[in-house]
């Protein structure tokens, strides 16, 4: 056989083709829990990249009106993810007659984003809200619908620098002398402004301005305050 006769040729190698669908809008949330009442607050800043989208986009989201939902991440993940728990909230009020707890809310979130574990929504998702006997509770979720209530959580792109500053006004970590301090209405709503004016300092996916729904037992108050713009 002579190989002179055949043409020359390459052969290819292995050519891998990535798939990867999620994409990260930014966004940053802070929910916290006192007595008789609960504290949630998100940035205002949707973007991708050094690209913002939009200044003014509400992260907040009213399941009813004792209980909030807040989530960063990829947009349309957030969005989808919210119209099918609306849609499952309102197929069990047609049922039960009622609005679900805050507490059922939680476990119903969880279940949702546990179904869809092997195709994950690419959130960072917080609820807060009032339980049957009006004491203020925070959920927070993992992708995959793993759940952990606590008095006080942050998440989303500036999770890591808000989540210290919390854990020092909020949880007393390492903190001497602090007696039994209880946490007031007033002091939640200034920390969750002033975490977020520290994280837009360093986040650049965090800003314009933040969001804040007061829960209590009269309802859900909103307040609104701008961040830097750059």
């Amino acid at each position: 056989m002579n190989f002179e006769e055949f043409p020359d040729y390459k052969v290819q190698g292995m050519v891998k083709h990535d798939f990867y669908p999620y994409e990260s809008n930014g966004g940053s949330v802070v929910a916290i829990a006192g007595d008789d009442f609960a504290v949630i607050g998100a940035d205002t800043r949707l973007s991708s990249g050094y690209s913002i989208h939009s200044r003014n986009q509400s992260k907040l989201f009213k399941l009813t009106n004792s209980c909030v939902l807040s989530a960063g991440g990829c947009w349309c993940d957030v969005q989808a993810m919210t119209s099918l728990i609306t849609a499952k909230m309102q197929m069990y009020k047609h049922q039960h007659q009622r609005t679900m707890s805050t507490n059922a809310i939680a476990q119903m979130i969880s279940i949702t984003m546990y179904n869809k574990r092997f195709f994950p929504y690419y959130t960072s998702t917080v609820v807060a809200g009032l339980d049957v006997n009006g004491r203020g509770r925070v959920f927070s979720y993992d992708p995959v619908g793993n759940c952990e209530e606590s008095d006080y959580k942050a998440g989303g792109s500036a999770g890591a620098l808000l989540i210290p500053v919390l854990d020092n006004q909020v949880g007393l970590k390492n903190m001497q002398n602090t007696g039994n301090e209880k946490m007031t209405l007033e002091k939640a709503i200034a920390l969750t402004r002033d975490t977020f004016i520290s994280a837009a300092e360093r986040d650049i996916y965090t800003g314009d301005g933040i969001i804040i729904n007061v829960i209590t037992q009269q309802g859900i108050r909103e307040e609104r305050m701008a961040l830097r713009k750059d």
